[in-house]
């Protein structure tokens, strides 16, 4: 019989005082009986209907009848008009309890011996676990928790006798209660669930830590190979943290390639920790630093280092790999939010995984400011590293793109948007004078309007202020193709567009160095998608949306997501 250790300390749970009532029936002792007052109010109508063994031998209608005394006398017991919580029936405080906090019934728990012992129930636990950390029901399952046959056990050879015995690698979950996972496990972790960022310089990178299972798993957020940008994300499992039977949890590196082994993590600033291994060997290879190397290289970019042909590609490759392998050992993290979305927001901000040249494909983060559209990099690269500010989109300014046949031409693109950039520098260095109709500008040099464009079109014949809620509104799909001269990564773009704006993107020196923002053109393709033309660069990124869920990561309001990004520049800056 499974030892349940009770939240307050003391005690054995209701299961299992009845488990043991079950086991001593046969032998006729009744010394199990609780004082409490539920217990007597079971054992008053066992004694009323004169116990199963007399209702069934005296028949049929003798044991319906008896039944319907035992539940009348059940119900007069319960007084009409309740007056505290004690006098209701113990089925109605378990949903009651159900619908608290977990934080709050430790201290439920000290009311009364009723409370006290309802609390035991696993029901209101299992739906703690399951609505506060969206922990799946069934825990008894090890499909569940996405552990295979040979990860529950591993051989162990004596190199004497040339044999080996399997040891048991993770714990028996069959006798575990959702109390004991919500106290020792969910409960002291809570803080460190949700995204961050790791401190590796000017990379970066993106954690999620979530519940899987009986787990808490740390995965690190990998974007696809260049430059297939549709493909989902690549996960890595950093470390996790699990139980065993005696209540102790156990935390563990998932980093290399010879299995789980000993870690430990270290919560000491507020939205802050660290994590540590400590056993490293478990990250070397048999052949050293070469074949270490060569893996990392097929798993980050998919090819060897003979495919790349670019000299200067090679150096940014092998840059990396010797940065971010000093941090095998101990990484620090930091927590990040996802945007809020407002009613005037664009689209849905979020995540997009976008194409940064040479350096492939990087994390950002769009989200909106009032008349702005911002893209922060949760990954980055030695020219503009993580926790900057890679675009910035003024939404009052949309373009008015030409027919396709004016879209080739570079030097119709670069005079609509210098246009509006030398516009919108006048505005910073004379702040006091109104700004002029930039969409109707931009509409008559053009010479054709957004299709289905509120504002654009309006612009034609009243020429009034764009602002965001007005280009928020739906539009139709207008033709698009890329200038004749500009550069991608990936071909496969969409070739229609719903809206077009003037932005500036960040562009600097090897180790960030003389950075400027320059203008480009914001080409908003549909929900998912949007792209950037680097006017300066003379290329274009395309992004799409990360459609993984998580959990725990929302801003719990704008405030506190802004100071956040504020932070993350202080970061690298």
């Amino acid at each position: 019989m499974a030892v349940c250790a009770r939240l307050c300390g003391v005690g054995q749970s209701r299961r299992c005082r009845r488990r043991q009532r079950h086991n001593q029936q046969d032998h006729g002792s009744d010394s199990d009986m609780d004082e409490e007052e539920g217990e007597r109010i079971v054992g008053e109508t066992q004694s009323v209907t004169g116990g199963p063994e007399n209702s069934a031998a005296a028949g049929p209608s003798v044991a319906h009848e008896a039944a319907a005394e035992a539940t009348a006398d059940s119900a007069s017991t319960v007084p009409p008009n309740p007056q505290s919580l004690l006098d209701l029936p113990p089925e109605i405080l378990v949903e009651v309890f159900s619908s608290l906090p977990g934080t709050e019934l430790p201290n439920l728990a000290l009311v009364c011996k009723k409370f006290r012992q309802i609390l035991n129930t696993e029901t209101i636990w299992r739906r703690r676990c399951t609505e506060e950390f969206g922990m799946r029901e069934d825990l008894r399952k090890m499909e569940v928790v996405g552990v295979s046959s040979r990860e529950l056990y591993a051989k162990r050879v004596n190199p004497r006798v040339k044999s080996g015995r399997f040891m048991k690698l993770l714990p028996d979950y069959e006798h575990m209660d959702y109390r004991d996972v919500y106290r020792h496990l969910l409960h002291p972790y809570r803080h460190i669930l949700g995204l961050w960022q790791p401190d590796i310089g000017p990379y970066g990178g993106l954690l999620n830590v979530v519940v899987d299972g009986l787990f808490i798993i740390g995965w690190m957020y990998l974007p696809p190979h260049d430059p297939r940008v549709e493909d989902p994300m690549r996960r890595r499992p950093l470390f996790r943290i699990h139980m065993w039977e005696s209540n102790k949890v156990a935390v563990e590196c998932m980093y290399g390639h010879k299995g789980p082994h000993k870690g430990d993590i270290q919560t000491g600033k507020k939205d802050e920790f660290s994590t540590k291994c400590n056993q490293t060997d478990h990250h070397r290879m048999p052949g050293g630093r070469q074949e270490e190397f060569r893996t990392w290289l097929e798993e980050e970019w998919g090819r060897t280092l003979e495919d790349i042909f670019h000299e200067h590609m090679q150096e940014l490759i092998l840059m990396k790999f010797i940065y971010t392998s000093q941090y095998d050992n101990c990484l620090t993290y930091r927590r990040i939010y996802l945007p809020p979305r407002m009613p005037s927001d664009l689209l849905q901000p979020g995540l997009f995984k976008g194409t940064y040249g040479s350096h492939g494909l990087e994390i950002v983060m769009l989200s909106f400011h009032g008349p702005c559209a911002r893209a922060t990099k949760l990954t980055g690269d030695p020219n503009v590293p993580a926790g900057q500010l890679t675009l910035d989109v003024d939404l009052n300014r949309p373009v008015c793109l030409p027919d396709l046949v004016h879209q080739r031409s570079i030097e119709e693109l670069s005079r609509l948007v210098l246009g509006m950039h030398e516009e919108a520098q006048r505005e910073v260095q004379n702040p006091d004078v109104a700004p002029q109709g930039a969409a109707s500008e931009g509409a008559v040099a053009g010479g054709a309007g957004a299709a289905g464009l509120e504002s654009a079109m309006e612009a034609q014949s009243e020429s009034p202020q764009p602002g965001p809620s007005s280009s928020s509104a739906s539009s139709e799909a207008q033709p698009f193709v890329l200038p004749l001269g500009v550069m991608t990564r990936n071909e496969v773009y969409p070739r229609t567009c719903k809206m077009c704006f003037y932005g500036t993107g960040l562009i600097a020196g090897h180790g960030f160095t003389s950075p400027e923002r320059t203008p480009g053109l914001f080409v908003l393709f549909d929900e998912d998608h949007f792209g950037f033309i680097w006017l300066e660069l003379k290329s274009f990124s395309l992004y799409s949306r990360l459609t993984d869920r998580l959990a725990h990561a929302y801003a719990p309001d704008m405030e506190r997501f802004e100071a956040m990004l504020r932070n993350m520049q202080s970061w690298t800056s």
